[in-house]
């Protein structure tokens, strides 16, 4: 019996799979099946240096496990180094099925003082790194008829979170990449679809507002290890979730949940049109009770992971 679960004679590639939850995806992956492109320029989590070591690593423990895999330490963040992804996966594997677009630096700073390279950087890595890969396995995901994206994206972007304007723009651009992507390739049978993490790694341990936190709350976050998301990560690339496209899940240790889509939650009109008094007098009060109030991830998630 045929497990639609299973990703037998599937191609799949993990950018960022050195470390974390990367690590974690590429590992499962090979275990259900997949031959693994393991991406990881090796940076630190602010996106410095190179490192080949951590790529190589995993993809060795792959093939010691009986599975298959190459490295790549190429950058996301350079056109040619994303594409080189693709290229090693058809090179290697003769085909590509799954992409799952993971790789990420954080350089947070209070808005203020955020320099255009902390912007610029993040940028890079994340949304443009995302647009990059994705775009060279297009074509061959067209042409076979078939594929399916994994972008992660984050609670920063979705909900907010203080001190990281850079990167909540970032992952809320991957949010509407992954939608575009799936209205625009859905006739050739290709979807994608995103996951907002909630898991301890190097690049969250940096982040001002966990560094300060007290020993009760560092615990709880580490509680919520990368192991859990890689199982949503395959059932996403698996057959058996082929009629699933365009949607985001978050995954918080055990919690799976599915965010809705901005859509207009109260409308008013008015015939002989708005003026900027009318608006303030009649429709801004009117409204206020639907107007969503700023929150952080915290609000929204304040109990421990389950």
């Amino acid at each position: 019996m045929n497990d639609s679960t299973r990703l037998d004679g599937k191609v799949v590639a993990v950018t960022g799979a050195g470390r974390g939850i990367g690590r974690a995806v590429a590992l499962l992956c090979a275990r259900q099946g997949a031959s693994i492109v393991v991406n990881d320029l090796g940076t630190s989590a602010q996106g410095e240096g190179a490192d080949t070591g951590p790529a190589a690593a995993v993809a060795a423990m792959i093939r010691d496990q009986g599975g298959k895999a190459v490295a790549n330490g190429a950058s996301v963040a350079e056109p040619a180094g994303a594409a080189s992804i693709i290229t090693d996966a058809i090179a290697h594997f003769g085909r590509i099925d799954g992409v799952v677009n993971n790789a990420g630096i954080l350089r947070d700073r209070i808005f203020h003082k955020m320099s255009i390279v902390d912007w610029q950087q993040v940028m890079d890595v994340h949304l443009n790194g995302a647009f990059y890969v994705a775009k060279a396995a297009a074509p061959h995901f067209k042409d076979q008829g078939s594929g399916s994206y994994v972008h992660f994206t984050s609670t920063s972007g979705l909900v907010g979170n203080v001190g990281q304007a850079n990167y909540a723009a970032a992952k809320m651009g991957i949010f509407a990449l992954s939608n575009a992507i799936a209205l625009d390739m859905r006739r050739f049978g290709i979807r994608s679809n995103c996951i907002a993490p909630f898991a301890w790694s190097r690049l969250v341990a940096t982040i001002p507002a966990i560094e300060g936190e007290d020993e009760q709350a560092a615990a709880r976050m580490q509680a919520m290890t990368t192991d859990k998301i890689a199982p949503m990560v395959a059932a996403l690339l698996s057959d058996g979730a082929r009629d699933v496209n365009g949607q985001t899940f978050g995954v918080r240790r055990n919690e799976i949940f599915l965010f809705n889509k901005p859509r207009p939650v109260r409308t008013m009109q008015r015939s002989e049109g708005w003026t900027p008094g009318s608006i303030v007098r009649d429709l801004l009060p009117a409204m206020a009770g639907d107007m969503a109030p700023l929150a952080q991830v915290g609000d929204i998630w304040p109990y421990d992971p389950v």
